[in-house]
């Protein structure tokens, strides 16, 4: 009889004892099915509240609720074994006390079975990450650009470019680390300041946006494989697959006009008596 020996999903004390080796490679994902495909590939997926953009077609991630991210994240981790799989808190899901959110981390890891969540963030929220971090809750941190926080921010625009704000948001990265992130992403800040606070925090730095100076990268799946209209500065299309959809649902809708679709290999003869 052989012995098959099970995978082990990687867990949030593995991505943060990477910090300064080997960069750790993320992607989002919202479906059971691209979990699958990008399983083998990466360390951890983010389960972002990103997909009110690119799943429903919504211009921020305000509206997303708790229900959406846990209902992706059910399906993420069944299509997942062996990345750590990490889910976003959408907006208003936990700004309100440590307390609130740890009602809402706790149900989404329980709901979902996913190894850690993300919040968005810096020094403001450095309670609520030392209250969950005590309360055995992995959290991933979110600093420079938070697109949750789009209303007052005005626009997406990279940040941290000007000494000032530079400081602020390394005061931000170091505030939430040292409150017990085990990862911080760096979204659409200055290359010298992805640097610095890569240098300067104990805990592994992820880029979107941040430069290869950071510990890891993350980009929305979406984006990197050409099926987005719009993508910001920060993206690199490793694939173009957008425009092969759109061929291959053409080719598909001209066949069934023809009715060359479906032909005698796609059907069923009667079984012979």
């Amino acid at each position: 009889m052989s012995v098959q020996s099970a995978v082990r999903r990687l867990t949030a004390p593995d991505i943060r004892a990477r910090k300064g080796g080997e960069p750790i490679v993320s992607l989002t994902a919202y479906h059971a099915h691209t979990a699958r495909l990008i399983d083998p590939h990466v360390d951890f997926m983010l389960v972002g509240d990103s997909l009110g953009n690119v799943m429903h077609g919504l211009e921020t991630t305000i509206p997303v609720t708790v229900e959406m991210m846990i209902l992706q994240g059910q399906a993420v981790m069944r299509g997942s074994k062996r990345a750590l799989v990490v889910v976003d808190l959408p907006f208003g899901s936990y700004e309100g006390s440590p307390q609130q959110a740890f009602a809402t981390a706790t149900r989404v890891l329980k709901e979902t079975g996913a190894g850690a969540i993300k919040l968005e963030g810096g020094r403001r929220m450095a309670e609520t990450v030392r209250f969950l971090a005590d309360r055995g809750v992995p959290v991933m941190g979110h600093v420079g650009l938070t697109p949750q926080s789009i209303n007052t921010l005005g626009s997406f625009r990279a940040l941290g470019r000007d000494d000032e704000s530079a400081a602020i948001i390394l005061d931000d990265a170091c505030a939430i680390s040292e409150a017990g992130a085990f990862a911080i992403v760096l979204e659409a800040i200055s290359e010298p300041l992805a640097r610095q606070i890569t240098q300067e925090v104990a805990a592994p730095t992820i880029g979107i946006g941040g430069s290869s100076a950071c510990d890891g990268q993350i980009l929305v799946l979406e984006d990197m494989l050409g099926l987005s209209d719009r993508v910001p500065r920060f993206v690199k299309k490793f694939a173009n697959i957008g425009p092969a959809i759109g061929e291959a649902v053409e080719a598909y809708a001209s066949e069934v006009r023809a009715r060359s679709f479906p032909a005698e290999e796609h059907t069923y003869a009667p079984k012979k008596a």
